[in-house]
């Protein structure tokens, strides 16, 4: 963006800095191979935000952060019948038990992390993943995945308003072509999240006690 949208930005306030927690979880958004397989017409050559996302995963696991997943899936009832499948047709090839709705193996969920099924942008709507964080005790929200303009936005845009702040490594979030990837990492920036460096989100990763980065609660501690 030119200089003059950055200071109509600033004198509007925004672009601040949000507030970071001890509790992160990273969401992983439909890093699935019908995005990340360039074969695919739905797909392109996401490559480097892949393995980003794999060096993010690592560094989350290694402190107890958990990880969530979410890949697109449309069964014949909802392909004929969503308004979105009649705005983007292409999408109803993510068909379940088709290998374009199966999460890329270089980010490949591991042990108990959780995989959502959606059928909207956002991976928050219509699924369980507000509970489930919740229940994490999760404080803030690493969003990476597919597409930036797409379901990776509606999915920011719904973690703000589901009040958890939001970080946004820019090297692990992908799309189809440069333009609409830019334009929504300017605005995400602006008013939901922070767009940053991978190494920035390693560090703060880095610097959470292991022991305390997501502590259990023993059910017999609980009062009655």
């Amino acid at each position: 963006m030119d200089t003059q949208t950055d200071e109509i930005y600033d004198r509007a306030g925004f672009g601040r800095t949000v507030r970071r927690g001890v509790r992160p979880a990273v969401l992983v958004v439909d890093f699935s191979y019908g995005f990340t397989d360039p074969q695919y017409p739905t797909g392109a050559d996401m490559s480097t935000a892949v393995l980003a996302t794999r060096r993010l995963l690592d560094a989350a696991r290694a402190v107890g952060a958990p990880a969530l997943y979410t890949t697109i899936a449309f069964d014949g009832g909802q392909r004929a019948a969503l308004p979105w499948l009649q705005k983007a047709p292409g999408l109803a090839a993510l068909q379940p038990g088709t290998r374009l709705v199966e999460i890329d193996d270089r980010v490949a969920p591991e042990g108990d992390d959780t995989v959502l099924v959606k059928t909207g942008a956002s991976a928050f709507f219509g699924t369980p993943l507000p509970g489930i964080l919740a229940g994490l005790g999760v404080d803030t929200l690493i969003v990476t995945g597919a597409t930036t303009s797409g379901c990776v936005r509606a999915s920011v845009v719904d973690a703000v308003q589901y009040g958890y702040p939001v970080l946004v490594p820019r090297e692990c979030v992908a799309d189809r072509a440069q333009g609409p990837h830019d334009a929504n990492l300017f605005d995400i920036a602006a008013k939901y999240a922070d767009v940053v460096g991978l190494d920035d989100v390693l560090d703060h990763l880095g610097s959470l006690p292991d022991a305390t980065a997501h502590p259990t609660t023993d059910p017999a501690e609980v009062p009655a």
